[in-house]
């Protein structure tokens, strides 16, 4: 068999792992991505795009097509009242935006594409070998046994973005602790006569049922994607869905008929809560759904997909063009972290959503409202929920999120698109001596700061004594 070399080989093309081909080969590193699924699936479970994946595709030139294919959220009405508020992110997309994932994974399958990644659809993974140099990686036609057929990839390191199910994960012997949240969840798009009014997502959950509405922007804007749970039908994945089970846990849920028109796709499913311990297996990273799943509560997995991929990217990249290897064992350090925070965040929604006893929803009802009303718990709760204020670290502007500084002439986001590091400097700061270095001035007070190729503050303090390490990094561009 003859192997083909490349610098990364990506198993998975879903949101995750098309953001790290992208990224990658943006950079100018060749990449391949193996998928075992022969075409795109035309269903998708995610329907929530965050504000700060918002920010991160817009980073790659993604964001305007998508916001023109949905529905702009301003928050999410909960129980008794209560609603998280997105109106005062600080950030361009103080909103969620509600599309099917099926767009988003197309805006990112072109992206990699645009850049030159190839992606390899119907091939599945069947066995990997590392050694000192790399990772020889076996493969084959899916469900194809014959040997005549097997192909094999040779690559520097491996990103295993192939969902919950990863094979990536199994071959490299990381276990998947935790545990099953919900039983029987059923998602549907159902044609509404007359949906919720003043528009956003609505939740409702009287005790026995827990019902979801969220809009999608189509012709007629009566289209919406439902989640419902009913304590009393707790059956397996695979039994039928019914139109007559959706229309009735969905009025029992909202406690009023919305007219159920017409039912499309639909589908049953249980959610786990897991985590592997490691994120990184010398050669090969595991990330998205690979790494972490969770309750859908929130809807944070395939931004969190998203935001793992571009964090270990500019990193794999940077190592590609010489820097320390140790730099790669950030990826973990940064990203697990964030990940045990959306499973502890996304579960104690489903739980506070899913309470039996009277008394524990009376006092949930009495509480939630009055509490997201002041302004500081509404402002924490909407930045966690749109991953406006997660970072890097415990204090300080290093490993905070940069998007959100004024820049003279032009947004932070656009001048990322080239996809390297940016010199922010003070207000009235000149240039700094570093070719290959994007620059940028700010237009508040701030300090100068080193922004990631992942939006994120690298360095801080004054453009004058910039350290040498920007020459570095800017250097290894051009590796």
């Amino acid at each position: 068999m003859t192997a083909h070399d490349v610098d990364v080989l990506v198993v998975g093309a879903g949101p995750t792992g098309l953001t790290a081909a992208g990224d990658l080969a943006r950079a100018g590193r060749s990449v391949t991505v193996l998928e075992r699924w022969p075409t795109e699936n035309p269903a998708s479970r995610a329907f929530a795009t965050m504000a700060r994946t918002l920010e991160l595709l817009d980073a790659r030139g993604l964001a305007d097509d998508l916001l023109a294919l949905g529905h702009r959220a301003p928050g999410v009405r909960l129980f008794a009242g209560a609603q998280i508020d997105l109106t005062h992110l600080d950030s361009p997309y103080p909103f969620v935006l509600i599309t099917p994932q099926t767009h988003v994974d197309a805006a990112l399958r072109r992206y990699a594409e645009a850049e030159g990644a190839e992606i390899r659809r119907g091939i599945e993974v069947v066995a990997l070998r590392e050694d000192a140099d790399g990772v020889t990686v076996t493969a084959r036609p899916k469900d194809d046994d014959d040997p005549a057929h097997r192909l094999t990839w040779r690559a520097r390191y491996v990103i295993g973005a192939d969902g919950a199910h990863s094979t990536v994960r199994r071959l490299v012997g990381s276990a998947f602790p935790g545990k099953t949240v919900l039983t029987s969840i059923v998602l549907a798009d159902v044609r509404l006569a007359h949906g919720p009014a003043g528009g956003g997502l609505t939740a409702a959950a009287p005790g026995d049922v827990l019902a979801f509405l969220a809009p999608y922007d189509c012709a007629d804007g009566s289209w919406y994607r439902a989640m419902l749970w009913d304590r009393a039908n707790q059956v397996p994945d695979g039994e039928p869905v019914s139109d007559a089970e959706i229309v009735d846990v969905l009025a029992r849920g909202m406690r009023t008929d919305y007219g159920v028109v017409e039912v499309g796709w639909k589908s049953r499913f249980h959610c786990d809560e897991r985590q592997v311990e490691q994120y990184r297996h010398g050669r090969v990273f595991l990330a998205g759904d690979a790494a972490h799943v969770h309750s859908p509560m929130g809807g944070q997995g395939m931004n969190t997909g998203i935001q793992d991929a571009a964090n270990l990217a500019w990193k794999l990249d940077a190592v590609l063009g010489g820097a320390d290897e140790a730099l790669l064992d950030s990826y973990h350090a940064e990203r697990h972290p964030i990940g045990k925070r959306v499973l502890v965040q996304s579960g104690l929604m489903a739980r506070a959503a899913t309470l039996h006893p009277r008394p524990a929803r009376w006092l949930r009802n009495v509480l939630a409202p009055r509490l997201l009303r002041i302004p500081a718990v509404r402002d924490t709760v909407a930045g966690s929920f749109a991953g406006t204020t997660l970072r890097y670290g415990r204090r300080g502007l290093v490993g905070t999120r940069a998007t959100q500084i004024p820049l003279a002439g032009g947004r932070l986001t656009e001048l990322q698109r080239a996809g390297g590091f940016v010199l922010v400097r003070e207000r009235g700061a000149p240039p700094v001596e570093a070719p290959g270095m994007l620059q940028a001035e700010r237009t508040d007070r701030g300090p100068a700061v080193l922004v990631r190729p992942d939006g994120y503050v690298g360095w801080a303090g004054s453009a004058a004594h910039a350290p040498t390490r920007i020459a570095e990094l800017a250097a290894m561009r051009t590796r």
